[in-house]
């Protein structure tokens, strides 16, 4: 089992960091986009035992750290007026609150030192939820084969959102709408009951993607299933 000592790596991660020009706006647009998928990650991590999960977790965290670091280097640059330390305050407090989220997020993961019977606990409190976090793997014949994230419209059609896709060895965090499914990727999905349920029997090949009259027909290439929580 990983034991996870995120003081000691985060001295050493920051002796290297050197400060670069970045806008306040991108910094702050890159603390979010992590904030958001950190915590569904974390979960995912304890859920699925999955200690591949709980490493991203651990450098996301340590990503966080930095952004928050170069932030605040770039709104001291920018400040040169009362008017300006007033308006980066605000920035700075929401950066702040990100990097709780992230720091949140590693707490969680350090679950995974505990022993299995220890941490039964928490997919208990989960299924408690209006939210459930599943996994399901895309099966030869599913319609959803080859097809892009946006172009099938996941989350609108079915409120299912991708947090993670394992391929062969490889995973892959926060994928976008570019994303193109293959066969036998495990997918780590989030959201209700129904349309989780909805969303795996599509990626089964149980059901066709709903698109009218038109079916889609499967790619044929694909990766292998996951590691983690099998």
């Amino acid at each position: 089992m990983i034991k996870w000592h995120f003081s000691k790596k985060k001295k050493k991660e920051f002796e290297e960091i050197e400060y670069t020009p970045t806008s306040v706006k991108e910094l702050l647009t890159e603390m979010k986009d992590i904030s958001e998928v950190i915590v569904d990650l974390a979960y995912s991590a304890v859920i699925f035992d999955c200690e591949d999960m709980g490493k991203e977790v651990e450098d996301l965290e340590i990503k966080m750290d930095k952004l928050l670091y170069q932030i605040r280097l770039a709104a001291m640059l920018a400040t040169r007026t009362v008017d300006d330390a007033e308006q980066l305050s605000g920035i700075l407090q929401v950066a702040s609150m990100a990097e709780n989220i992230s720091n949140a997020a590693g707490d969680i993961v350090k679950l995974l030192d505990l022993d299995l019977e220890a941490r039964l606990i928490l997919p208990m409190v989960l299924r408690k939820g209006d939210e459930k976090i599943k996994h399901v793997f895309v099966e030869k014949g599913s319609t959803i084969v080859s097809r892009r994230i946006g172009e099938l419209g996941v989350e609108a059609e079915t409120g299912a959102r991708i947090i993670a896709v394992n391929r062969g060895k490889r995973w892959f965090y926060d994928v976008d709408e570019k994303f193109k499914f293959k066969e036998n990727d495990r997918l780590i999905i989030r959201g209700v009951e129904d349309g989780l349920e909805e969303f795996i029997r599509y990626a089964s090949g149980e059901e066709p993607w709903p698109t009218g009259d038109r079916l889609i027909r499967a790619g044929s290439d694909g990766g292998h299933g996951g590691e983690c929580g099998e």
